[in-house]
């Protein structure tokens, strides 16, 4: 248990981040109620505790990855127990962990004999599968093939590399000048608002884009199976298939970002799996260890890291520091555990499904465009000013700033603003759904007496 803060500890230690504390994609210092940076100390399942010992509701999984939940102690037991045997593998060595996990994981992959390289992060792991597939297309005599296609609205990491892919994201490219080259981008599966729906038409998007650049000069695509940046868009059951087909056909390696979608978060293991298809590449992350401790991996089929077998000349010559860290690797085993020993991903499934339609009741708020859900915990409601012409509202009317307001007075953590987007613990129970779906009833009904 955490050592309960005085009041005087608390104040300093705000003081500490306001005077030093860089935050992540928010302005430096803010430490206020309303729109600063909280200040937590304990969790347990669902829920957060902040220094003052309120209960916050954590509405993302912290980040899209805290899977089983807060204070699992068996993680922190099996990390514990690492670290007192080895911390570090040196160069040349393997730990026994860090190669179970690669076993473990690859027998959950839709290839059962993949190859699993580790690294730790998401970023990486994206950056290591897009090296991986323009490696690959030079080891098999492909060496013109470099440019690489994604879908426009999506976010695949904050290096300058993933930041490229899709456009951007929330890494704007203004902040960095230009994009890398070779990124082409096409048009995102969305049934709401996309050009080309969220079918045959959405895929056949990428496929024009192939011939438009020149086949014989694209080394991959790039696509989360559904992505969370763009606003949950389910696509339909025909779009994954048909890009499959489409990448065979050209000779494209078809990469999926598995970072948020893996590891139960869809109502399966991976969300491929709904589709029936098996990527030349999938990278995961943040939930293989429920974010206990920074890991992701790049897994390439076995048609992908046979070409890297034999002679130096055929290696991938890619490495990073903590990729296969024994001690992440152990936090990692013991989070498959409890996914499979207490039935997170049939959870995620079930619990997804009901709370898919109970956010269907805040179709009464006038304000409610869309509802956007029905596999596992990867819901979000968008929130338009005129449902008819499915019209946004303006900046000035401050909806981000007026969500989060009231998010914070609901004792929701998340994001608000056009899209709330709600992905919980795979571990919530039915009452917990009610209560959020509950809590968001009551912040969009005071959201409409604001904004009408």
């Amino acid at each position: 248990m955490a050592t309960k803060l005085t009041g005087e500890q608390i104040e300093e230690v705000k003081q500490q981040a306001m005077d030093h504390f860089w935050p992540h994609a928010r302005p430096a210092g803010d430490m206020s109620e309303d729109s600063g940076i909280k200040l937590v100390q304990s969790a347990k399942g669902c829920w957060v505790e902040d220094v003052e010992g309120e209960q916050w509701f954590d509405t993302l999984s912290s980040m899209w990855l805290k899977n089983v939940g807060h204070g699992r102690k068996e993680i922190a037991d099996a990390v514990y127990e690492q670290m007192q045997d080895i911390s570090y593998s040196p160069g040349g060595t393997v730990t026994p962990v860090t190669a179970q996990l690669t076993a473990r994981v690859a027998d959950l992959s839709p290839d059962k004999e993949s190859r699993v390289y580790l690294v730790s992060g998401g970023s990486e792991a994206v950056e290591t599968a897009i090296k991986m597939a323009k490696n690959y297309q030079k080891n098999i005599g492909e060496a013109a093939r470099y440019k690489v296609i994604s879908r426009r609205g999506s976010y695949h990491g904050a290096t300058h590399a993933c930041m490229s892919l899709g456009g951007g994201g929330i890494s704007a490219p203004t902040n960095y000048g230009p994009l890398m080259p070779g990124n082409i981008h096409v048009a995102q599966p969305d049934a709401y608002r996309g050009i080309f729906g969220s079918g045959l038409e959405a895929a056949k998007d990428i496929e024009r884009a192939i011939v438009h650049e020149g086949p014989s000069t694209v080394a991959a695509f790039i696509g989360e199976p559904v992505s969370a940046a763009a606003g949950i868009h389910i696509p339909d059951d025909e779009y994954w298939p048909a890009v499959r087909e489409i990448c065979d056909k050209y000779g494209v390696i078809m990469i999926c970002d598995e970072v948020i979608t893996g590891f139960g978060r869809t109502g399966k293991m991976f969300a491929t799996e709904h589709w029936g298809v098996t990527p030349d590449i999938f990278t995961v992350a943040k939930a293989l260890t429920s974010g206990y401790l920074p890991i992701g991996a790049a897994v390439a089929s076995k048609k992908i890291a046979d070409v890297f077998m034999g002679d130096a000349d055929s290696a991938f010559r890619h490495l990073f520091t903590f990729g296969g860290n024994p001690a992440s690797c152990a936090a990692a085993m013991a989070n498959l555990d409890i996914m499979e020993d207490e039935g997170l991903v049939e959870n995620s499934a079930e619990m997804g499904t009901y709370l898919y339609e109970q956010l269907q009741t805040l179709y009464e708020h006038p304000i409610v465009g869309d509802v956007r859900g029905g596999k596992g915990l990867l819901c979000a409601v968008e929130l338009v000013k005129d449902r008819d012409t499915k019209e946004s509202f303006p900046k000035e009317a401050e909806l981000d700033a007026k969500a989060l307001k009231l998010m914070n007075e609901h004792r929701l953590l998340g994001r608000g603003g056009n899209v709330i987007s709600i992905a919980p613990p795979l571990s919530i129970t039915k009452d917990e759904v009610d209560w959020v779906v509950k809590q968001l009833d009551e912040i969009i009904t005071d959201l409409e007496k604001q904004l009408l």
